[in-house]
């Protein structure tokens, strides 16, 4: 068996069957999946055994066959992994038992005859004995980092505030809050947002249901866009108790409608990876619409507007019935379609040599690089972005991040590029780049990357130029082929240099590169994440 990382995908494979072997202790909450039985080829190998139940995390060996791509990947959460949804990919695997499993010494078709246990995300029932309630561990079928963020304005009053926090209260409950399970916080929209208690505050179900019974009505306008724009950008931090790799959820109550502006705050949130919910209570009177900015408002704060991120309650009274079923929205893990992965939540530009020692032949093979490079992620206006630029002595931005924002219109682009010809100032490229393709987007919530591939030796410093991108957030990759000197790939690429550095004698070795490029903008991105 050929031995594979935790992180090793599909398409990292060459054979169409071959047998690998996973390590031990993967960390399951890392794992990128998507499918059930027949997997995208993004997915990962070692994810895909346990989430089909081939192997446990203890590791072992696995028999995987390439498939073809399919038109639909379902999600499904089994054996401690929720796989996502992906509406289409180019080509699929399945994984099966090794005879025999090198790591626990035993036969792993006793796995297959037993069957995969498939636990569902669905929260607690509410009729567990008290005791379990409050079990520090919390329901782990359901990791959430969730800001409810109530109404507190005029509209609702000082009577309906006390049902709603009742009802609040009854949903933190149903979620089973724990240390290992979902994590509450909440933020009291009014004139202006209020933080109430942050997602570290408490971890336990009975001192949430006390905090909440504490808040005190606060009146104003119902500023709701207001709140929800600051929730998105300050409530979900490392320091105020964010967990990586969590799915970050605002719950949104309104009573009426909103006195403000909610659609720029629901773009906010959406390009923080926030997954937005509203429940919506009372809808306004034919006298009220008048005065409402945006009839429409709920369609555009949400995170999608697929009828899952909008709930409607007709009124505070009698609430318990829609207790259970909105606990159970807030722990689909696989419905979360804004959460932040490496996928879809990354800026890539890629400096391309164009100088005369790369010939046209080698310069496709450049572009083909790209091109499986790009494959890999997610690009839309709120996802993944692709800039490219070519230099010789001059540089030519061939397109920026905001150019094309579909992954059909970004392949069409990278094929489209021409060759330019000429000398290697790769230094006055980085600096170029830095400040008119990353400049705008410094700002912007996605990680920045810079992958420069090059021939050859550059006509000036590459240090400074490469440091200064750096400086200003930018991870770069270094990729050379043929006569590029490895010490000024290194020279350029970020730290670790061994792991930002690639090199090949041969342009035809750039394909093979491509895994270990999109694996380490990955890596980057988790380190790096909040």
């Amino acid at each position: 068996s050929t031995a594979i990382t935790c992180f090793t995908r599909g398409l990292d494979l060459r054979k169409e069957t071959e047998d690998v072997l996973c390590p031990a202790n993967c960390p399951l909450w890392q794992f990128y999946v998507f499918g059930d039985g027949v997997y995208a080829s993004l997915s990962s190998v070692c994810g895909a055994a346990i989430h089909r139940g081939v192997i446990t995390s203890a590791g072992g060996a696995v028999k995987v066959q390439t498939l073809p791509g399919q038109e639909n990947y379902p999600a499904v959460n089994a054996n401690g992994i929720q796989s996502q949804m992906l509406a289409r990919w180019a080509s699929s695997f399945a994984v099966t038992p090794y005879p025999f499993n090198i790591l626990t010494g035993s036969k792993d078709t006793a796995l297959e005859a037993v069957g995969r246990s498939i636990s569902t995300a669905r929260p607690s029932t509410g009729k567990r004995p008290k005791k379990l309630l409050e079990k520090k561990s919390g329901n782990k079928d359901c990791k959430a980092d969730i800001a409810f963020l109530i109404d507190g304005s005029y509209n609702i009053g000082q009577r309906r505030f006390n049902l709603q926090k009742n009802f609040v209260g009854k949903v933190a409950v149903m979620l089973g809050i724990g240390t290992e399970g979902p994590h509450v916080g909440v933020v009291q929209a009014s004139e202006y947002p209020k933080i109430e208690f942050y997602l570290k505050n408490f971890t336990a179900a009975k001192d949430v249901l006390f905090a909440i019974k504490e808040l005190g009505f606060r009146g104003g306008n119902s500023n709701t866009g207001k709140a929800l724009k600051y929730t998105a950008q300050k409530f979900f931090s490392l320091e105020n108790g964010a967990r990586k790799g969590i799915p970050k959820i605002i719950v949104v109550f309104i009573d009426g409608w909103p006195s403000d502006d909610i659609e720029e705050a629901g773009i906010v949130a959406r390009e923080f990876g926030v997954n937005v919910f509203i429940v919506s209570v009372a809808k306004p009177t034919t006298e009220e619409l008048g005065m409402v900015q945006d009839i429409a408002f709920v369609d555009k704060a949400v995170c999608r507007n697929n009828g899952f991120f909008s709930y409607q309650m007709p009124t505070w009274f009698g609430t318990t019935k829609y207790v259970k079923p909105l606990a159970q929205k807030l722990c689909s893990h696989e419905q979360m379609l804004c959460s932040k992965t490496c996928y879809n939540s990354v800026n890539i530009a890629f400096l391309i040599d164009g100088s005369s020692s790369v010939g046209d032949s080698n310069f496709r093979l450049m572009l083909e690089f790209i091109s499986n490079v790009a494959k890999a992620f997610e690009i839309s206006d709120i996802g993944s972005k692709i800039a490219t630029v070519q230099f010789t002595y001059d540089q030519r931005t061939e397109f920026g991040f905001t150019d094309y924002i579909t992954k059909e219109k970004v392949l069409s682009a990278i094929q489209n590029i021409r060759y330019m010809s000429g000398g290697t100032a790769t230094g006055d490229a980085i600096s170029f780049t830095t400040r008119n393709v990353f400049g705008p987007m410094k700002d912007g919530p996605n990680k920045n990357f810079l992958v420069v591939l090059t021939d050859g030796q550059s006509y000036d410093d590459v240090r400074g130029p490469a440091a200064a991108a750096q400086k200003a957030g930018i991870t770069v990759y270094s990729v050379g082929v043929a006569w590029a000197p490895v010490d000024d790939l290194k020279d350029m690429a970020s730290e670790p240099r061994e792991s930002h550095t690639f090199f090949t004698r041969e342009f035809t070795g750039l394909e093979q590169m491509v895994p270990d490029v999109i694996r380490g903008i990955c890596r980057d991105f988790l380190d790096s994440k909040q």
